[in-house]
């Protein structure tokens, strides 16, 4: 499975009908006589990484302090990773040897996740790191590379071609070649052969746009028409020339080329054409992606941590909720390492978080469907940190009991989810647990319900427990069912979180490769639940 890999392009600046307008505004004025000439830099940070290493940088743009930048950066999108960037805007020429104050004009901090996940894929930040002084903005803009996913059909058909066969007429087909950027051309497509006829209709046939063009819709396809010999040694009939952008324009109309043969056309004064070409018919269809959805509505993640007292006191450094002042619990690094991730495609960033398996003031009863935040009107945190720090003041404020029931908080969420089912939102619900399943039927029957509703499950395992019942709900190799109903589709995601903790203690690189797993499912779920309700794309409001 690819996870949620994706190709992304982020770009800085725009003058063409494919780049987008990305300028920053307002910019430090540094130079004594004229204005400032930027340029900027992007800088990757690896997943689980501290370290910054230089992508690529823009054009330099010569006295202005809004620059609007035409140099685009396409980088690997994966839904799964932290994919953290930093752009900094410079004063040209001494990129290297910037003085902080001189050549720096300001720096902006994002994730590439919260540019997909934005409405439209655009989002403005401040510029910051001139202390004292207000550094302007940036405008970032990112779009799917789409082409490369978008599938062309066509058929054409060809008229009074040149006869090649001695004792027949000819036995037409077809060769398409894609050029490539240093003048070379590789076969991309042959139709089938239609034997004796110097009036041919080909097939209907598909390809992808990359394969025809490479997704640059002005470059060259060249189209040889061949009589087809059986010793394999086919005669060259003629050739002509076309592109993406021109093959598309005839899906009102037909578009008629002209067969040439070269040397023909050397050798005869009144040679005129071997034949022509009639594009008959002409599609294109997109298949849509996970980034598709997600612009259109937003991500939420709700969040359920286990209270059962099998986990320890919360004030005991053996406790699994136990915090140190040097580190984070093996709960809170749960709910960090995804919710980091999923809050970036959340517009509001409100979790509901609940907990369950403990005793609640003021009275003292078992529940396991209690807020964290000790607000039943309203669970919502704002952010992964607002859902930690409700995590943490819970600990402080119930008595860890048990049991272990999962049902009642992804009935929570799925009635939430029941609500809106037309694509606009979706639920991912995050469950951390550290036991056995009080209430497997139940849970059974929770998930099977879940499954025909716009969510995803994933239940991280924390501890040295056994986990064999979570590894049952992970429909990946046999679907859930409850009384001999099965899950409509696959929703949960398990994995044990000591498969995840770094050996040398980098407790970063730990949540890194836990996320990774756990979300990699994610987008595939999400595509399951639209395609199977033949759902599109909810498109965001022009500008």
């Amino acid at each position: 499975m690819d996870g949620g890999y994706r190709r992304a392009a982020v770009g800085l600046g725009g003058g063409t009908a494919h780049a987008w307008l990305c300028p920053s505004r307002n910019l430090l004025d540094m130079d004594t006589f004229s204005k400032s000439d930027p340029v900027v830099v992007l800088f990757v940070q690896g997943s689980g990484s501290s370290e910054w290493k230089e992508f690529g940088r823009t054009e330099v743009i010569d006295n202005t302090l809004n620059p609007d930048f035409v140099r685009k950066f396409v980088l690997d999108y994966y839904f799964e990773e932290k994919q953290n960037l930093r752009f900094d805007h410079d004063r040209s020429p001494r990129l290297s040897q910037c003085v902080w104050g001189q050549d720096f004009l300001g720096q902006a901090f994002v994730a590439l996740g919260e540019v997909i996940g934005s409405q439209r894929g655009r989002l403005e930040r401040p510029l910051t790191g001139v202390p004292g002084k207000r550094c302007g903005t940036i405008l970032l803009l990112a779009e799917e590379l789409s082409n490369c996913r978008d599938i062309v059909t066509m058929q054409l058909c060809a008229n009074k071609l040149d006869k090649k066969d001695f004792f027949g007429k000819s036995d037409p087909f077809l060769v398409f070649y894609r050029s490539n950027e240093d003048g070379t051309f590789t076969i991309c497509h042959k139709t089938e052969v239609v034997k004796n006829t110097l009036n041919p209709v080909w097939q209907p046939f598909t390809i992808p746009v990359r394969a025809l063009c490479n997704g640059d819709y002005d470059r060259t396809v060249k189209i040889d028409v061949y009589d087809w010999d059986r010793d394999g040694s086919h005669d060259f009939i003629g050739e002509f020339a076309t592109s993406y952008r021109e093959l598309s324009r005839a899906q009102s109309q037909f578009t008629v080329y002209e067969v040439l043969n070269p040397r023909k056309k050397c050798k005869k004064k009144k040679y005129v054409n071997s034949g022509t070409v009639t594009l008959l018919s002409f599609s294109v269809e997109s298949e849509f992606t996970f980034v598709d959805y997600i612009r259109g509505g937003p991500c939420g993640c709700g969040a359920g941590a286990d209270g059962c007292c099998a986990a320890g006191m919360p004030s005991h450094p053996t406790s699994l909720h136990y915090a140190s002042p040097y580190q984070l619990s093996a709960y809170a690094l749960a709910l960090k390492a995804v919710g980091e991730i999923i809050q970036d495609y959340d517009s509001d960033k409100l979790f509901p978080a609940y907990g369950f398996g403990a005793k609640i003031p003021p009275d003292g009863k078992i529940s396991h469907q209690f807020p964290l935040n000790n607000n039943m009107d309203n669970p919502s945190c704002a952010g992964i940190e607002g859902v930690l720090e409700s995590y943490l003041q819970s600990l402080r404020t119930v008595q860890l009991y048990g049991p272990t029931n999962f049902a009642p908080v992804i009935n929570q969420v799925a009635g939430t989810a029941a609500q809106v089912t037309d694509g606009s939102q979706y639920h991912v619900l995050l469950i951390i647990t550290d036991g056995v399943i009080s209430d497997m039927l139940q849970t059974k029957e929770a998930i099977v319900t879940a499954s025909a509703l716009p969510m995803s499950i994933i239940i991280v395992g924390v501890g040295p427990a056994e986990f064999e019942a979570m590894e049952e709900l992970d429909g990946d190799e046999v679907r859930v069912s409850y009384r001999g109903r099965y899950a409509e589709r696959d929703i949960v995601q398990f994995v044990p979180f000591r498969d995840y903790v770094d050996d040398s203690g980098n407790q970063v690189l730990s949540m890194a490769r836990l996320a990774k797993d756990v979300l990699a499912e994610i987008p595939e779920q999400l595509l399951s639940y639209m395609k199977t309700r033949d759902i599109k794309p909810r498109r965001a409001d022009p500008q």
